[in-house]
């Protein structure tokens, strides 16, 4: 068997490479399909002028069969991945040290949790882990960071010299729920009409609605929804990470696995929320919009995404990174993991003493955070 480093995932062969993504079987993950990952290349989301190299990984034996897969690019920043690792470059580069550039194995600009090592066995898996350490000295990178992957392949995987790190997330989960007001039969009172309060308030206001999948989706709605997303994403972050053909490329490759949410008042399109379908999962990702009212951003990237999986029979929303105020909405906390692998060995250990102490504020913070959940059986707080 052998590695070979492509520099884009265009060059591999998509059959090939979602075969290793999303082998039948498995739970879809959309992020990881060739047709995301491309759509972020072809648009000029994710290259090299962004600080997005292709360095991916293609494990494949004597006969040139791919037997696994990773999305690997070599960074000149820490921007766009939601772990953040600016206070190990600050301190490595002021002790003298070079942080970048370094190798993410990630999705650019995704903080979803799915399949990073894409092989079947761990035997394969640990093939590749150790390619990727390889692929750190070749291209004199100060370290590897394989974030958002699963819990399993972290605890599998996870042995020294690899470092782990865990973060928190809010993620709503189906109990079987035949309507929405089955799910807020379920919490406590105060927060079951705090809720119903916040929908109502938007119907006051006469905004309206519209789930829009597969050829629903148009031009005009991407037209509108980026608009929506560069005026929030300019006032959020300074410089919104995708560019408007990006959306024109999952619309013509994957739009089955879209859900776009466009909220109207009126006849004015006035905000939307993106949401990628997985097979048991939907994902919320990106919203934006160009008018402020109380509560538009809880319906159109919360409520409605509960609505929606509540239909389609799927069993949790992933609502992205950031949160506590989802606590409230129904939405709980998870742990989400990653791997380091830093090659100077005091930075290494510098870094996993501060990691040691992480993970445990991390878990103390959750469970502090579970005590407030919304839920009949819980304690009522006001959160």
């Amino acid at each position: 068997m052998r590695i070979e480093i492509v520099p884009s995932i265009l060059k591999i062969e998509a059959e090939a490479w979602n075969a290793c993504a999303n082998p039948s079987g498995n739970p879809y993950n959309p992020f990881i399909s060739h047709e995301f990952l491309s759509a972020l290349e072809r648009s000029g989301s994710a290259t090299q002028k962004t600080g997005w190299l292709g360095r991916h990984l293609v494990l494949r034996d004597d006969e040139g069969t791919i037997l696994g897969v990773v999305p690997a690019y070599l960074k000149s920043h820490s921007m766009g991945e939601y772990v953040f690792d600016h206070a190990w470059a600050d301190a490595f580069e002021r002790a003298g040290g070079r942080y970048y550039p370094k190798l993410q194995v990630s999705v650019p600009f995704t903080p979803v949790t799915g399949p990073r090592l894409l092989a079947p066995t761990k035997e394969l898996r640990s093939l590749l882990l150790h390619g990727l350490r390889q692929l750190t000295a070749e291209t004199g990178a100060s370290s590897v960071h394989i974030t958002f992957l699963p819990e399993e392949d972290w605890r599998e995987l996870g042995l020294p010299p690899w470092l782990k790190r865990t973060d928190t997330q809010f993620h709503w989960f189906n109990q079987d729920y035949g309507t929405f007001d089955d799910f807020l039969a379920h919490l406590s009172s105060r927060k079951r009409k705090n809720i119903r309060k916040e929908r109502q308030t938007l119907c006051e206001l006469g905004i309206e609605f519209e789930q829009l999948t597969g050829n629903a989706i148009t031009e005009a709605h991407w037209d509108a929804f980026f608009a929506f997303y560069m005026d929030t994403g300019s006032r959020k972050w300074g410089s919104p990470y995708l560019t408007r053909r990006f959306f024109s490329l999952i619309g013509e490759s994957m739009a089955e696995r879209v859900l776009l949410v466009m909220a109207r008042r009126g006849r004015k399109t006035i905000a939307g929320a993106l949401n990628f379908i997985g097979s048991d999962a939907l994902y919320g990702r990106n919203w934006g919009t160009i008018e402020h009212h109380p509560n538009l951003h809880f319906e159109a990237c919360y409520y409605q995404a509960i609505d929606f999986a509540i239909a389609r029979k799927l069993k949790r929303v992933e609502a992205g990174a950031q949160g506590p105020h989802k606590l409230a909405r129904g939405y709980v906390p998870k742990s989400t993991h990653s791997l380091h692998y830093l090659a100077h060995p005091g930075l290494a250990r510098a870094v996993s003493d501060y990691l040691e102490h992480e993970r445990r504020a991390v878990a103390e913070d959750q469970s502090a955070l579970a005590e407030h959940a919304p839920f009949r059986n819980a304690v009522e707080d006001d959160f």
